[in-house]
Order: C-alpha cells, then structure tokens, then sequence
C-alpha cells in the first residue's frame, strides 16, 4: 500500500509539467511493451515467411527509402519546437498558421519527390543496388514504386506525431507505430498461413498500413481536440515558412546524418558481405533497442516540456529533470550489459539457430547502445532549446568521417561487418562529451558563440 502511494504521488502529484510528463511516461511503457512485442514477433515471422536472402532485400530496400525523409528539410522537427513555443505563450492564430503551413510545404516536397522518382524508377537496376539474385528486376522496380508512394504519403501525414509531441502528449504519438505494427502482425500472419513467400506482400504490408493509421489519427484530432489548429488552406500563410525552414533545416542536416549512418550500414553490409549479414546485423541491433526504446519513452516527454520550460525561464524544472534522467540511464546500462552476457541464448529463442549472430556484433552494438543512453538527456536538452547550430556541424564532420572509416574496419581488419558499428562508435563518442559540456553552459548561462546558437 505505502509503495503504491509513493508510485501515484511520483506520477500524480507535483509540478503540473512533471506530471504531464510522467503520465505519458506510464502511458507510454504500457503502448512501447505492445510495440517492442509485436516488433520481436514480426522479426521471426516475417523471416519464416520469406528466407534470410529476401528478408535482407527487404531490410535493405525500406533503409534505402529512409534515405528520401533527408527531403522534408526538417520541417516536423521545426514545427515542433516552433508550436510548442507558440502554445506555450498562448499564441492560437500563430498555431494553426504554423500547422497549416507545415503542410503545405510537406505536400508540396513530397508531391515532387514522388513525380521525380515515377520517372527515374523504371531507368534504376535494382538488382546491382540490392546486390540481389538474378531475375528479380522487375519485381524489386514495381515493389520500390508501391512502396515509394506510401513512403510519401506517411511523411505527409506524420505531422500529426510532431504536433501530438508539442502538445506534450507523446503516448498518444507512441500509438502510432504499435498500432501499425499490431496490425502487420495480423496481417504477416494471414499471409503465412494463406500465400506463398511474398516479397510484394511484405513490402505492401509494411509500407501502406503505417498509412492507414496515421491517416486515422488525422481524422481523429482534427476534426475532435485539435479542431482549433486543425491545418485550413486559408490558414497557410508563406512568412512563416522561414520559420519552420531555417530551424528544420538544421534539424534536417542532424537528422540526415543519424540516418545516412544508419541505412548506409545495411547498403555497406550488403555490398561487402551480402543480404544475410545484413540480417544478422539488424536482428542484433532490434534486440539491444530495448534500451533505445526504454530510455526513449522516457526522454520523449521532456524535449516539449524543456521548450516550455525555457521560454518561460524555469531552469531548475530543467536541472532536476536532466538529473532524474542521468541516474535513469545509469540503470538502463547496466540492463545493456546484462542483455549482453544473455544474447546467444535469448537470440536461440528468438529467431532459432537459422541465424547466427557474433558476440563482436553484439557487443560492438551494446557499447554504441551505452554511449546513446548518455548522450540522450542533454541532446533532448539541446534539441528543446533549439541551440543545435553545434549539431548540426558535428552531424556534417561525422558524414564525412563515418562512411570511409567504416567501409575501411569492414574490409581492412578482422571485423567484418561489426567493424561498421565501431566506427560508428569512433564517431559518436566525442560528440557525447561535447553535448555535456553544451548542456553545462546553456543552463549556467555561460554559453558564449557556437555554444548558444
């Protein structure tokens, strides 16, 4: 009884802020537990249904798309931190014109990037950048033009997530994703139990039901709780463009670093060692982002609520916070270094002995996994601030430096395909020691220069 009474003070009680945030906390394990389940069952079941060579295609293909969101120049980070600011003041007309506008532009991006690419697809020898059996040409072009189009139309419609994240309601954007994931176990399931191994089904499947709920969710707010900012074309107003663009380009550069790291490592491991390392090194990567996920729904609450809390100068709301989060990535450590000395059985029973995962991998993995714990908090600190002139730099030297250095670990030494985490490691550890010493000075008011933009 005394537990649960000190469980609902920490959850229901305190500073309005802290409250909200911790609520979506709890939320959001409930939803995150449905989405790191269903995602865990889709791995070895999709796997099944096709076999470890196309289940790579297919990995390879959906990080090669990933590379095209670098086009919607950051405009979803832009508009968060730039609603939030603008709820925060109880700015209502400044909202909407925000949220309209955000869409517009998303249209207009993506409308263009799709007729682009009905145009140059057919041209594209998918199987030399797939690196994938003879034969399968026709198939891959008619797959990438499927799934290019819902690609397009998910960006579009995932504002709803960034505008759910100013709001300061994240569980609710934490839906999203499970939702689709659920609904892509039912269906991948089906498909086993009806259909032949399909790399057409599984590409349609895992691209247009993402769709189909973010499309939900608009209906839902828009026309429900959110009516008073809902997006209106008489409500798109082009002077705020800037706004959304100069912040969300330097949103863009970050975010395109983090995923030309990511989707190259599969194309690098793909071209190096073929479709089956990449398989192992994505069934590795799923199983230590427990801890991403973990950690992340409890540092998602606070970017908004640190965007709020800045522009109305609340900086000891800020240091309690970031403290509180250090000492909760301590603990998620120390489950990385535990999930480490217990991956060979667990990935056993998992995926079964069809895949065989090196303790290097994982270990490479688990070390990069730790230097992302720590380095959360005070890039949610920084990002919430919107001081990311220093990011967006480090973002550009880490492009350069992370390709050619992870190509030479892969092929150079010993490695293998680990080798391309570790230089993703090489690259991202100084950058943790960097954003502490950011975080330091904004909040002691010292930041002078670079530190402050």
């Amino acid at each position: 009884m005394i537990l649960l009474l000190k469980l609902k003070r920490y959850f229901f009680e305190g500073h309005e802020r802290s409250v909200k945030a911790n609520k979506n906390i709890l939320y959001s394990f409930v939803i995150k537990g449905v989405s790191i389940a269903s995602q865990f069952a889709l791995v070895p079941l999709t796997l099944n249904y096709l076999d470890q060579t196309r289940y790579g295609i297919w990995l390879t293909m959906a990080s090669i798309l990933g590379w095209f969101s670098f086009f919607d120049i950051g405009v979803g980070h832009g508009l968060r931190n730039k609603l939030a600011e603008a709820l925060a003041m109880d700015r209502m007309e400044e909202s909407r014109k925000l949220v309209s506008t955000a869409y517009a532009l998303m249209t207009l991006i993506f409308a263009g990037l799709l007729i682009v690419f009905w145009g140059v697809n057919p041209f594209l020898n998918w199987e030399s950048i797939l690196n994938t059996p003879a034969g399968m040409g026709e198939e891959l072009r008619v797959i990438m033009l499927i799934v290019f189009g819902f690609f397009c139309l998910r960006f579009i419609l995932a504002l709803i997530g960034n505008i759910l994240l100013a709001k300061q309601e994240p569980a609710l954007n934490n839906l999203i994703f499970p939702l689709s994931n659920v609904l892509s176990l039912i269906v991948i399931y089906i498909l086993t139990k009806t259909t032949a191994g399909s790399l057409l089904n599984v590409a349609f499947t895992f691209s247009a039901l993402p769709v189909v709920v973010l499309f939900s969710f608009s209906l839902i707010f828009f026309f429900g709780k959110y009516r008073d900012i809902a997006p209106r074309f008489s409500d798109v107003d082009l002077k705020y463009r800037s706004e959304l663009l100069n912040l969300g380009f330097q949103y863009f550069i970050i975010q395109m670093a983090a995923i030309i790291i990511f989707t190259t490592s599969n194309f690098i491991i793909v071209q190096l060692f073929g479709p089956d390392e990449v398989t192992e090194y994505n069934i590795a990567f799923k199983y230590f982002s427990i801890i991403t996920m973990g950690y992340g729904i409890i540092i998602s609450p606070f970017w908004s609520a640190i965007t709020e809390a800045y522009v109305k100068k609340d900086f000891d709301w800020i240091r309690k916070s970031i403290r509180n989060l250090e000492y909760i990535g301590l603990a998620f450590i120390v489950v990385s270094i535990i999930l480490l000395i217990v991956a060979n059985p667990l990935y056993r029973l998992w995926v079964g002995d069809e895949v065989q995962i090196s303790w290097t991998m994982s270990a490479m993995i688990c070390l990069y996994v730790i230097i992302s714990v720590l380095s959360t908090p005070y890039v949610t600190f920084i990002n919430g601030t919107s001081k990311i002139r220093l990011q967006l730099i480090s973002a550009v030297v880490t492009i350069i430096i992370t390709i050619p250095l992870a190509i030479w670990l892969a092929t150079e030494t010993e490695l293998g395909p680990a080798g391309v985490v570790l230089a993703t490691i090489c690259t991202t550890f100084p950058t943790m020691i960097i954003w502490r010493i950011q975080y330091k000075k904004i909040i002691n008011h010292t930041a002078r220069g670079i530190w402050a933009k």
